[in-house]
């Protein structure tokens, strides 16, 4: 098993068997960032932690960004339909 400064660990996949519920908990406590499994020498997966929920926020916050394109003339301000809606008239269902 070697283990570097960035809380990488690469482990055999033999020994991630033996210590798998182990391993599990220290990413879990992120005491690990990720563990590289390898076969033969050969990495063949990697187990990170699952991102809290501010992180999957954050992850979310710019994402379209530079992919949307509103053609000119368009402006997003401006009412979309030209008739009353049926809650403004006090119906919830039609």
């Amino acid at each position: 098993m070697r283990n570097d400064r960035t809380h990488v660990l690469e482990i055999t996949a033999s020994e991630f068997k033996a210590k798998c519920l182990d391993l599990l908990d220290r990413v879990a406590a992120r005491k690990v960032t990720r563990i590289i499994v390898t076969k033969r020498g050969r990495p063949v997966a990697q187990l990170g932690p699952m991102p809290r929920p501010a992180e999957e926020v954050e992850s979310l916050f710019g994402c379209m960004r530079e992919r949307t394109v509103v053609p000119a003339g368009v402006d997003l301000t401006a009412p979309v339909l030209d008739e009353p809606l049926d809650a403004e008239q006090g119906r919830l269902h039609e």
